[in-house]
């Protein structure tokens, strides 16, 4: 058997199904992976190794037993570091937070365990989840495992860097405004955002609580889909979850897009484009419609306007959070994100434009979803840049890391559609380079149908970094 670090959940788990891998050798195998090349990436903050051979050991009695919890029966997995873990430290990848432990798990960190998946640790975030690098300065920077020199997205970076680099099978992160989306993207893994309201954020350190979204990073779609299947469903404990049924993700995972209709939002997704970023987009739609997708151009229904205007709410939002924490410890922010909340908040008629902004903003994109089942457009507007490098370049336009690598993603996050980041090719220095398509809330089956089928059709995903 090849490396068992570098199995997708799906072979794993029949391999475990089937007794050809017990669940105590892929755990040592991720750890010895994380012990080799953990300390120059820096995807985990924290490696909670007796932990996870403990779970692995209890998976193994259980299979033993007869007992077998289904896909992620042993399976080891990260979690950002704003889940809540019991008993382990959640810090949010803050000097504020440092020391703190929680006493129960996040919904999801308990569903997942409940699934049967094995703790690894806690992956590395941008300090309070506030950027789209992972440069963080508490922490210290997540390296691309493409490139130690470069981000690997933010601020999902740890999360995203783990999977590349096989040190995890899969993980979980957070989207607010793509920082599950730009990891994948950068780091050339699937990233899934689900539909606002389909996964519990319950004990999870909040960005924003309109706009917070949970998901999973994974090798390929099928594991995204895996992972998303433990982790769906109604929490009365996250008031913005939904009660409506949990589909079965992988019953859609049929390499058949013929009779689908794609969407391509050029107004507001192709404006400002790295030239290798816009192949790569054209060439993957150009496999749609080889597969036999109808593609065709649509309005985002939106401006770029609006979606600045409508961000403001994000900002509002983190000041009422980390308010007390201000007052208390200033001084235990950096100086970059202190800067930030502490900015003079919105006069209340901006704040009401805000809202409304972002009602337009759901309102055009869900429009433009009636006449598609699809829309597919760039992740990011420019592959990985280098650790430190802000303001970046796209096409010989200065932009800030923020505009540079979510202005494509926060649309979605703002209308609370899903969408999925999978990979589409590369640039001529080895950066991988993301496509991301949005579907209908709750069409995560959609979604991942299509998302599969182009996967079927490339081999992108099959790559694995120089490590």
């Amino acid at each position: 058997m090849t490396d068992p670090a570098s199995l997708t959940i799906a072979e794993a788990a029949r391999a475990i199904q089937r007794r050809e891998l017990a669940p105590t050798e892929l755990t040592r195998a991720c750890l010895d992976r994380i012990a080799r090349l953990n300390p120059r990436l820096n995807a985990f903050v924290l490696v909670t190794a007796e932990r996870a051979l403990a779970d692995a050991a209890r998976a193994e009695e259980e299979l033993r037993a007869g007992i077998y919890r289904g896909p992620l029966h042993g399976i080891p997995v990260g979690l950002k570091d704003l889940y809540d873990t019991a008993g382990i430290e959640t810090a949010a990848g803050s000097a504020v937070l440092r020391g703190r432990i929680p006493e129960r798990d996040a919904a999801a960190a308990t569903m997942l365990r409940e699934a049967g998946a094995v703790l690894l640790g806690k992956t590395n975030t941008h300090e309070f989840a506030w950027g789209t690098t992972t440069n963080n300065p508490h922490t210290g920077p997540t390296r691309n495992p493409w490139d130690p020199e470069r981000i690997p997205g933010g601020s999902s970076g740890g999360s995203g860097a783990a999977i590349a680099a096989r040190l995890a099978l899969g993980t979980l992160g957070t989207d607010t405004g793509g920082s599950i989306r730009i990891p994948a993207a950068l780091c050339g893994c699937v990233g899934l955002k689900p539909t606002f309201g389909r996964v519990s954020r319950a004990g999870i350190i909040p960005m924003s609580w309109q706009f917070d979204h949970a998901g999973p990073i994974a090798r390929t779609v099928e594991d995204a889909a895996m992972l998303l299947q433990a982790i769906a469903g109604y929490d009365p404990d996250d008031f913005a979850t939904v009660p409506v049924p949990v589909p079965d993700y992988r019953a859609a995972l049929v390499p058949d897009v013929r009779g689908l209709r794609i969407g391509v939002p050029r107004d507001q997704f192709f404006g400002l484009l790295d030239p290798e970023v816009l192949v790569a987009v054209e060439e993957a739609l150009e496999c749609f419609r080889t597969l036999g997708a109808t593609v065709e151009d649509v309005d985002s229904g939106f401006t770029r306007e609006q979606v600045i205007s409508a961000w403001r709410l994000v900002n509002v939002e983190g000041r009422l959070y980390h308010a007390p924490y201000l007052e208390q410890q200033p001084e235990a922010y950096s100086e970059e994100l202190r800067n930030i909340l502490l900015q003079p908040p919105p006069e209340p008629l901006d704040l009401a434009a805000a809202y409304l902004d972002s009602y337009r903003i759901k309102e055009g994109v869900r429009r433009a979803l009636q006449s598609v089942d699809l829309l597919a457009a760039p992740t990011t507007m420019r592959p990985a840049s280098r650790i430190g490098e802000d303001p970046v370049e796209v096409e010989g336009v200065q932009l800030s890391t923020g505009a540079a690598f979510a202005s494509l993603t926060m649309p979605f996050n703002l209308a609370g559609v899903p969408a999925i980041s999978i990979p589409c090719g590369f640039s001529s220095e080895g950066l991988p380079i993301g496509l991301q398509l949005a579907a209908r809330p709750f069409d995560e089956p959609t979604l991942l149908r299509a998302a599969f089928a182009y996967e079927c059709a490339t081999d992108w995903h099959r790559r694995e970094p120089p490590l």
